[in-house]
């Protein structure tokens, strides 16, 4: 049960209006009789974390948050409304609920929502924020959502297994995650029309593929160019090739590109010509990179040198840049082309890493000049000197 003085008017203004090192709180002490300073610590902390990754709680009064190691798995606003699109029916179960998130955007597609979690405080958090947002449509169930399910018919079940193991730690195999998706995968599809699994960004997608069955689509989800999410979801009569879904979303807008697992392609390659483009965060997990040659019409750079070049501009899912210069990895020639003291330095298909490379030129980190060091076509070390293009 938590504790309801929590939402005392008094002390969410506390909460809400903390500034400055928490950790100071802690020997301070709280300033509430039936409030401890853990508590009053566990609100302001997650509440922060929350900001720009919830921010539709982040703004809610009266919203009690989980501990911060719960946060960290839950998911994002983006990427959580983007799932609720995949999925649609009658009613949906969500077997590992946590914070609810997902819950929360599933509420908006489906009549009834099912949310289960084992810890019984989280699941109460979560009944408590259904509750401050008005959502009748979402049921808390404090409990083991798997042994539910295996009971009853959905329309879809969703599943976010935890990523920590009581005795391994951290982990991101699947078999080793909570619960185990992979020895109850047949029975699940048994239980519903459509399943649809989240899983660690870090999990390798044929890894995935070997121990799974069935699946209709992956979905690679990116925000920001950084990769947050798999999502795997499997429907009935599935054919044997699963579609691949790629999408980075950025202040811009949305970057897709798709695919059909291991789909044929043919890359072109060429030295640099006037652009060049490096693709997503989305893309290079996906590891369609010849793919990319073919469907952009671009040629690469080297076979693995993910980087791609052409004569004209396009409108590319990653970013682009107006190559300004092209410099051969020498000492001399690299020392006179340096004519600048800050930039952006990436490598592709170098020994080097950026670290070591920001040591030896001296060069400082920021600015408007972007630097890729590569290995070219014809396996020949070079620097490309270049400024980004912002395509409206």
């Amino acid at each position: 049960m938590f504790n309801k003085t929590l939402l005392n008017s008094v002390v969410q203004d506390f909460i809400r209006n903390f500034e400055g090192d928490v950790s100071k709180l802690a020997f301070a002490g709280s300033p509430f009789e039936n409030v401890t300073v853990q508590e009053l610590m566990q609100q302001i902390e997650s509440r922060k974390r929350a900001e720009k990754k919830l921010p539709t709680w982040f703004k809610t009064e009266k919203i009690l948050f989980p501990p911060k190691l719960n946060l960290e798995q839950t998911s994002s606003e983006i990427t959580a409304k983007y799932k609720a699109s995949l999925v649609n029916g009658g009613i949906i179960t969500d077997i590992t609920g946590g914070f609810g998130v997902d819950s929360f955007f599933f509420s908006e597609k489906f009549q009834t929502v099912h949310h289960f979690e084992t810890n019984e405080a989280l699941s109460e958090i979560a009944q408590h924020n259904f509750d401050i947002f008005n959502k009748k449509n979402v049921h808390c169930f404090a409990g083991d959502g798997l042994q539910t399910v295996l009971r009853n018919q959905y329309d879809v079940i969703y599943a976010d297994p935890s990523r920590r193991h009581d005795s391994k730690g951290k982990v991101f195999f699947l078999k080793d995650c909570q619960p185990n998706i992979p020895e109850n995968i047949s029975e699940i599809l048994n239980h519903c029309d459509q399943f649809l699994l989240k899983t660690s960004p870090m999990l390798d997608i044929s890894i995935g593929l070997n121990e799974l069955q069935d699946v209709s689509e992956i979905h690679i989800l990116a925000v920001d160019n950084e990769v947050k999410e798999l999502l795997w979801l499997f429907k009935k009569e599935t054919g044997a090739c699963p579609k691949i879904k790629t999408i980075n979303f950025t202040k811009l807008g949305i970057e897709p590109f798709d695919f059909k697992w291991k789909e044929p392609a043919t890359a072109e390659y060429s030295l640099p010509q006037k652009y060049l483009f490096e693709p997503n965060a989305a893309i290079l997990k996906s590891g369609a990179f010849d793919l990319v040659s073919e469907k952009l019409k671009l040629n690469k750079l080297h076979k693995n040198t993910h980087l791609y070049t052409s004569e004209t501009l396009m409108d590319f899912p990653g970013r682009s840049f107006l190559i300004e210069n092209i410099v051969p990895y020498s000492k001399s020639e690299i020392r006179a082309a340096l004519s600048f003291k800050k930039a952006n330095i990436a490598t592709r298909n170098f020994p080097e890493s950026v670290e070591t490379l920001r040591k030896k030129w001296k060069i400082a980190d920021g600015g408007d000049v972007y630097l890729f060091f590569f290995t070219n076509l014809e396996d020949k070390k070079e620097m490309i000197v270049c400024s980004k293009i912002q395509i409206p």
